[in-house]
């Protein structure tokens, strides 16, 4: 049996999304996060693409956390042949089930769209996956608890630690014939809204870690300022306040925060719709697990008595056409799919309303399009001019920014043999790696999309 560990970068390398690490050691397989492509063509294409491993000899999927990044790819795994198991905290699970759902009802609106209006290349145009898929998918789930050690077998175990970022997140310790492996995941800010400052790794021989933000700090936190200044100026001219929103956490957030302002009396008494049932689901999961957050069970009821939570398309539909100054929280938060492009399509060449992002847009995606000022957007096979105001709140971000990656990796008792920098666009992981020499004296090495590695043991 070989003395190495193998490591197959196929996702996150050179690039935010689509996080999967492909572990070979010791006549296993093990599979760190299952995520979707997402940004620009070329990467959502790899998406339908066969994975250049065979998944029926794959014998677990350990998942840091729920996002769509992180576990989108799992319902194409099973199908393809994966029989293990999916390991992650309970609320990992719970969301996972939850994005899972709404990514296969929206791959199949999209679907049945394209082929209805006819701006399909294929005939006819197919979901990616669709209901049945998660079904088959979701009897692999294992729930997991917090720091513990789990054995995969008798050389090789892993345990979860806390990571802040969303509710269920973890980062990964991974030990394999002794050697330690760290994969970061995403990893959560220092002094966040609703979650708690992530836990940082003691030992490690090899870190994974992510980059989303290695090349920035994030301004200093004048969100509520900001976000009361969007919506006056927007409610003063009549208009409609669009928020793109990621429902796991971000919209939380976004919710507490516009309870806040209400009850301080610093915006308008509009009305306010989170239109995600995603978004109302995760906020169940919340109530349901207080120990992972620092939202109290009595100021959950209190934010959803104040926000109206919109349970039908024909609610939605209502909205829409209602032109009164409203507040509306919709998935998704990158404006790549989900009951947003409705408002989108409605409110983008109205140039008294305003959409407002507040989270991370990775390359190639509707959002990172409109935060760069294009003025022109496609939008369900049709172009529209972008008249209405486009404003960005940088500092809602759940990831960690250079500062904050650099204090994680220094808790470290011993200098690790490697450190990969992973899930960052190139400018950010090419900056981070700087850093990261500069200041912690650490080596890191950017690993290439589908890039084999070779680990000794």
């Amino acid at each position: 049996m070989a003395k190495s560990i193998t490591v197959h970068f196929l996702g996150a390398a050179g690039t935010v999304t689509g996080s999967k690490f492909l572990i070979e050691a010791l006549g296993k397989q093990i599979m760190v996060d299952c995520g979707l492509f997402q940004g620009l063509k070329e990467l959502r294409l790899l998406n339908w693409e066969y994975p250049p491993i065979e998944p029926a000899n794959i014998d677990a999927v350990i998942l840091t956390h729920a996002h769509l990044d992180h576990c989108g790819y799992l319902p194409k795994l099973v199908k393809a042949g994966f029989r293990g198991r999916i390991h992650g905290t309970l609320p990992t699970l719970e969301v996972a089930e939850i994005i899972l759902r709404d990514s296969a009802r929206i791959h199949e609106e999209d679907a049945e769209r394209a082929n209805r209006r006819g701006y399909t290349k294929h005939s006819p145009a197919k979901p990616l996956y669709d209901e049945k898929d998660v079904e088959q998918t979701l009897p692999h789930f294992k729930a997991e608890p917090l720091d513990t050690w789990l054995t995969i077998d008798e050389n090789i175990r892993f345990r979860y630690r806390y990571n802040g970022h969303i509710i269920g997140a973890t980062f990964v310790e991974l030990e394999i014939g002794g050697k330690r492996l760290v994969f970061s995941g995403d990893i959560g800010r220092t002094h966040d809204l609703l979650m708690r400052a992530p836990s940082k790794p003691d030992e490690a021989d090899i870190v994974f870690i992510e980059s989303t933000y290695g090349n920035r700090e994030h301004p200093a936190d004048h969100t509520k300022q900001e976000l009361a200044e969007v919506i006056n100026r927007t409610i003063a001219r009549a208009g409609t306040v669009i928020i793109p929103s990621f429902a796991v956490e971000r919209t939380q957030s976004l919710m507490y925060l516009l309870w806040q302002l209400s009850e301080e009396g610093k915006i308008p008494n509009v009305p306010v719709y989170m239109d995600s049932p995603m978004g109302k689901n995760v906020l169940d999961v919340f109530i349901k697990y207080p120990e992972w957050h620092k939202l109290k069970p009595d100021l959950c009821e209190a934010v959803c008595a104040r926000i109206h939570r919109v349970k039908t398309v024909q609610e939605t539909k209502a909205i829409v056409e209602d032109y009164h100054p409203k507040i509306v929280i919709a998935g998704s938060g990158m404006a790549t799919g989900g009951r947003v492009l409705a408002y989108l399509e409605k409110h983008l060449e109205d140039e008294l309303s305003t959409v407002l992002m507040v989270g991370f847009q990775a390359a190639g995606t509707r959002g990172r399009s409109l935060v760069e000022g294009e003025k022109q957007i496609k939008l369900h096979g049709k172009l529209l001019n972008v008249k209405a105001e486009i404003a960005n709140i940088q500092s809602m971000s759940g990831h960690a920014d250079s500062k904050e990656l650099l204090d994680w990796l220094g808790a470290l008792k011993r200098k690790p043999e490697k450190v990969y920098i992973i899930h960052g666009e190139p400018d950010a992981a090419a900056q981070f790696k700087t850093k990261l020499k500069d200041e912690l004296h650490l080596d890191g090495y950017i690993p290439r999309l589908f890039e084999i590695v070779e680990i000794p043991l």
